[in-house]
């Protein structure tokens, strides 16, 4: 299940990608009104993402944060990994940490391993298929 930081993390970002690419910083109050995202966790949040380098920030009294990357180029999927880790459900079938579980005796005949493999690909087929840029079409188009 996502948790609330991944769902916060991504509404910010979907405020940030619909600023225009010119435009001044956003102030971190106005990001934590659009996205109804308490400021506390929000703060906390941007750190993480501007340390992914998906966003930068600027400090001063026009200060505040912006993309630092395209909003198509940059998809759901990565960053829910930078705020939750893998997307796999089980660490036997995770690309990024895998560990192998500890009650399994065989993995290539596990059947719980063979269908949280189909869940992780689909998963991450439509998490890093969506981009920033698709959620701004998708709301546009609501």
């Amino acid at each position: 299940m996502l948790t609330q930081r991944s769902r916060y993390a991504l509404r910010a970002m979907i405020v940030l990608a619909g600023q225009p690419i010119a435009a001044a910083p956003t102030p971190m109050n106005r990001i934590a009104t659009e996205a109804n995202v308490p400021r506390k966790f929000l703060e906390l949040i941007l750190a993480d993402l501007r340390e992914a380098g998906f966003i930068v920030s600027t400090r001063g009294k026009a200060g505040g944060y912006r993309m630092a990357r395209l909003p198509h180029l940059i998809s759901l999927g990565e960053i829910i990994r930078v705020i939750e880790g893998p997307l796999a459900l089980v660490p036997c079938v995770s690309r990024t940490a895998y560990r192998p579980c500890a009650d399994c005796s065989d993995e290539a005949s596990c059947a719980i391993r063979i269908a949280m493999a189909r869940v992780r690909d689909e998963t991450a087929r439509i998490l890093d298929g969506t981009s920033l840029a698709d959620t701004q079409a998708e709301a546009l188009a609501a």
